[in-house]
C-alpha cells in the first residue's frame, strides 16, 4: 500500500479555495491531466481517462464538508483507491491545503510513486492557479 501525501500554500482565503477545490465542475481544470470527473449524483461522481484503471466509467464516493473545509473521495468498483483534501487558514489571507491518496495496490516507491508525487505537485501548481484567477475575477 502506498500513501501520498502534498501540502500548498493558496493565494486566498479557505473558503474561496475550498469553494473551488469542492466543486465538480471545475476539478476537470485542476486535477491531473488524463483524469475526468462529473457530477453523478448525490454523494458521488464518475471518473474517466487516461489514468483511470481499466475501461469505461467508473462510480466513486464523494464527500465535501464545508464545515470542516473537507472533500473525500474514493473508489466505489476500486475500493483500492481513496483519498481527501483539506483546506486550512494561513496568515494573512491565504490558506493552505493538503492532499492525501491512498493506493492499495501501488509500491509507495519507485518510477511509479515518483509518477503519482508529480501529478500531485503538479495538480496543486493548477488549483493554486485556479484559485488565484477566481480571485482576479472576483475583484
Amino acid at each position: 500500500m502506498a500513501e501520498f501525501e502534498a501540502t500548498r500554500g493558496m493565494p486566498a482565503d479557505s473558503m474561496i479555495v475550498y469553494g473551488v477545490a469542492s466543486d465538480v465542475a471545475v476539478m476537470d481544470r485542476w486535477l491531473p491531466r488524463g483524469l475526468h470527473v462529473s457530477d453523478a449524483g448525490p454523494g458521488t461522481v464518475e471518473a474517466d481517462g487516461d489514468l483511470v484503471p481499466g475501461e469505461g466509467r467508473h462510480e466513486g464516493l464523494f464527500r465535501a464538508s464545508q464545515e470542516q473545509l473537507r472533500v473525500e473521495w474514493g473508489g466505489r468498483d476500486h475500493p483500492d483507491y481513496a483519498g481527501w483534501l483539506q483546506v486550512a487558514d494561513s496568515a494573512s489571507g491565504t490558506s493552505e491545503v493538503t492532499v492525501h491518496i491512498s493506493l492499495l495496490d501501488e509500491p509507495d516507491s519507485g518510477p511509479r510513486a515518483d509518477e503519482v508525487r508529480e501529478l500531485l505537485d503538479r495538480s496543486l501548481d493548477r488549483l493554486a492557479d485556479e484559485v488565484a484567477h477566481r480571485v482576479h475575477d472576483a475583484g
